[in-house]
């Protein structure tokens, strides 16, 4: 005779607070996980971007070179090398292991705000209204092109392997198909400061000054959800999905981050994490794990059911 199959597990929110960094650089503009999720990034307004182990609390390296704040960063696929950008109109590319710069990129007529780092190049988007792409394998200063549609500056910037995808105070996302050469453009009415794909690559997230996050279908533009209750009127916020794509997150400007169930709509879950602005989060890449970032520390919450490892004597 054969079982019935056990009914799969509801997934859970990460509300419990498992470590809380004291990151001592100022304002924390940007946490970001790095492609495993074994360790993060910190960007701060002292102009220092530091690593860490989130899951023990400890700092691995400090990483010194921009002459302005940090504003955001990520690791490359083999983890072996970090960009980062800054208010100085620079992006620094960095050897993880060393600390040493490896080159820096200069061209933006403006602060990059969001930058991604894939196989061997890296693409920035800035408030000079355009996305710039290099070839970090070539000397060359140049970049090897130009996305200059937008009409206002670029906020957010996301890639996938073989897109581009960016959201811009002019009030629309825009995603570039590199394999077909095309440029696929969705107005949502709002300046977008946030965008991201889901995990399944067939719809986009968009985020925007008008406290409402919007789910579009990727190839029609289609609107598939929207959400709201947090908010968000002044600054740029992250938004991101889970790790199974199963809720939406943002971050809010009354101190907490919000969920949603994807499907439905409705609201989950409020997270209290601090009294100032959640200006970042970033989730972790196959767990339900979540950094969020306020003011000068970064949080990092796991579900309930998360066991802490205890550390041994004397480490």
């Amino acid at each position: 005779m054969a079982f019935p199959e056990p009914k799969p597990k509801k997934p859970e929110l990460p509300k419990r607070l498992v470590q809380n960094l004291e990151c001592k650089q100022g304002a924390v503009r940007a946490v970001r996980f790095n492609v495993d999720g074994n360790y993060c990034l910190t960007c701060g307004s002292d102009k220092s971007l530091k690593l860490w182990n989130p899951h023990k609390g400890t700092l691995l390296k400090t990483y010194s070179g921009h002459g302005y704040e940090v504003l955001d960063a990520a690791g490359s696929f083999d983890n072996s090398q970090l960009c980062s950008c800054g208010a100085d109109k620079t992006v620094v590319l960095w050897d993880v292991a060393s600390g040493q710069v490896i080159r820096k990129f200069r061209g933006h007529a403006g602060e990059g705000e969001l930058r991604a780092v894939q196989r061997g190049g890296h693409r920035q988007g800035s408030i000079d209204s355009s996305v710039r792409c290099w070839d970090c394998r070539s000397r060359r200063p140049d970049p090897i092109q130009i996305l200059d549609e937008a009409k206002d500056g670029v906020s957010s910037l996301k890639v996938s392997d073989y897109e581009i995808l960016s959201g811009s105070v002019d009030g629309r996302v825009r995603r570039y198909d590199l394999r077909a050469g095309e440029l696929y453009s969705d107005y949502v009415g709002s300046p977008v400061t946030s965008v991201c794909f889901s995990k399944d690559g067939q719809c986009t997230l968009a985020a925007s000054l008008d406290s409402t996050l919007r789910l579009l279908d990727k190839d029609t533009g289609e609107l598939l959800g929207e959400y709201t209750g947090h908010k968000n009127t002044a600054y740029k916020l992250d938004c991101c999905l889970s790790e199974k794509d199963t809720h939406v997150t943002s971050c809010s400007e009354d101190g907490k981050v919000y969920f949603w169930d994807l499907v439905e709509g409705s609201l989950m879950l409020s997270l209290p994490v601090g009294r100032g602005v959640v200006q970042s989060l970033s989730f972790h890449p196959s767990k339900p794990g979540l950094l969020t970032a306020t003011e000068g520390r970064v949080q990092f919450w796991r579900e309930e059911s998360h066991v802490v490892e205890e550390q041994p004597p004397g480490c």
